[in-house]
């Protein structure tokens, strides 16, 4: 099994970390495993999973109607102008 040093930890972390580990009964370097295990699962967010987790959250709601974007004539708008 791999081992790696973290240097530079913040002192607040340390203390939170060492606050947690003593909450699960752990030692500090499990509860660091387990909070390193569970924050690199697969849980990834593709552009699509992304998406489907927004949905489930709004479609309850009634999803979200956004008004047309207004065009200029042609449906083109003006390019923007910066301070020129």
């Amino acid at each position: 099994m791999a081992a790696i040093t973290i240097r530079g930890l913040d002192e607040e972390v340390k203390k939170r970390l060492r606050q947690r580990a003593a909450a699960h009964g752990r030692s500090m370097e499990a509860e660091a495993r387990e909070l390193l295990k569970a924050g690199l699962a697969d849980r990834e967010i593709s552009g699509r999973k992304f998406l489907e987790s927004i949905r489930s959250v709004v479609e309850p709601l009634g999803g979200i109607v956004l008004p047309p974007y207004p065009r200029g004539e042609g449906g083109r708008r003006e390019p923007p102008h910066f301070g020129r």
